[in-house]
């Protein structure tokens, strides 16, 4: 028995030296919240705005969702030029969709991007040729996805907090939109998985190679992808947006990454397996990462999100067969019950960041921190494959 508790207590202190340097991290982390940038709201826009941003929005078989970004954009005021859908040969009607919006706002155009070069990933490419095809007169290009549902007065909200905190590329994070049951489960465990690893929105990472982003919404000084000649650096990447919004920090460009929940929807992935399967590949960010960063967030993750539940439910279990009185088994204990409280207790930060109005099973929001051993795993696994499938293309 003397033996056992011995092997017991020994890895319980293992255990302990691998979370509490990261619990530590993740607190310094979370401390930053509070000194966030507010919210991204809806604005006016003012006459010097007028006419200073080209929209881009790629495009491959989106007939289904693009509808509400297309009704959304048309919403925006003068400071929008022009509006370019690049469309990769859609074959589900989608250019249809962007003719019939033109007719109702000349803003609108579509082009088809040229054949996908052999070195390049489609969304960049398509991206890239949008940006080489904008108006030289626009100060900003923004860039969107086709499955994202912009507020009025979004671009003139962003072009005026933009110039005002001297951002030269500003990417908001939405609210997503829940509909189905093991989606309201899953999805928060994977989004608190980049919560967990990087600054929270609104702050400003010193560090270019933490920086973060989201495509779903970029918008950037065109002069800046002038200078970074694009989507180029970006080109082989699935996590395009990321890839390059650290490139443009290490160039020595503002970038921030803010709060838009107020003033952009999204409606990502239909129900739990495409959420597992879609948004897992690309949430490891290991084309933006190098391996060192790669190896310590997966480290960080297993510490503080995916060891916690596991080691709890181990106590329950055995906790009747094991005597709590060794010391490192005791800490051991604390300190998961102290990450799963702060699990727990982050359900109340995020949930302003989801839309379950019409969601089944909504309740299984709050029971989302069950499903983090599971978000932790699908990062691995994506960190050490390279995909082959990605919207509808395949990659060799």
């Amino acid at each position: 028995m003397i033996g056992w508790l011995t092997i017991v207590s020994a890895f319980s202190l293992f255990l302990l030296l691998i979370q509490v340097p990261a619990t530590a991290i993740l607190l310094s982390r979370l401390f930053k919240g509070p000194l966030r940038h507010p919210p991204i709201t809806s604005q006016h826009p003012t006459p010097e705005l007028l006419g200073s941003v080209s929209v881009v929005i790629p495009t491959l078989n989106e007939a289904l969702r693009i509808s509400p970004l297309l009704t959304g954009l048309s919403r925006q005021s003068y400071e929008v030029r022009e509006i370019i859908v690049v469309d990769s040969n859609s074959q589900d009607g989608t250019p249809d969709l962007v003719k019939a919006a033109q007719k109702q706002d000349p803003r609108f155009r579509i082009m088809t991007d040229d054949p996908l070069p052999a070195n390049w990933v489609g969304r960049p490419w398509a991206l890239h040729n949008g940006f080489l095809h904008s108006s030289e007169a626009s100060e900003w290009f923004l860039g969107m996805d086709a499955d994202t549902q912009p507020s009025p007065g979004l671009v003139a909200g962003l072009v005026k907090t933009a110039v005002a905190e001297g951002y030269d590329l500003v990417s908001l994070s939405p609210q997503f939109i829940l509909k189905y049951p093991g989606e309201c489960w899953l999805q928060p465990a994977l989004l608190m998985t980049l919560l967990y690893r990087f600054d929270p929105t609104g702050i400003n990472t010193e560090q270019a190679e933490r920086v973060m982003a989201n495509g779903q919404c970029f918008f950037c000084r065109r002069s800046v992808l002038v200078d970074v000649n694009g989507y180029t650096s970006a080109k082989s990447s699935f996590c395009d947006d990321v890839t390059l919004a650290r490139h443009i920090a290490a160039s020595g460009f503002k970038v921030g990454f803010l709060d838009g929940a107020k003033v952009l929807k999204v409606r990502m992935y239909e129900g739990a397996k495409e959420t597992w399967t879609e948004w897992g590949r690309s949430l490891d960010l290991k084309d933006a990462s190098s391996r060192s960063l790669l190896w310590g967030d997966l480290w960080l993750l297993s510490a503080v999100q995916g060891l916690p539940l596991l080691i709890v439910l181990s106590f329950l279990l055995f906790s009747p067969s094991v005597p709590l009185n060794p010391s490192p088994l005791l800490l051991l204990l604390g300190l998961n019950l102290f990450l799963l409280l702060i699990r727990f207790a982050m359900l109340f930060a995020i949930a302003p960041s989801y839309d379950r109005t019409l969601a089944r099973g909504g309740w299984l929001f709050w029971l989302s921190p069950l499903a983090d051993p599971l978000a932790v795993l699908r990062i691995f696994l994506s960190a050490f494959r390279k995909p082959r499938q990605w919207r509808g293309r395949e990659y060799s």
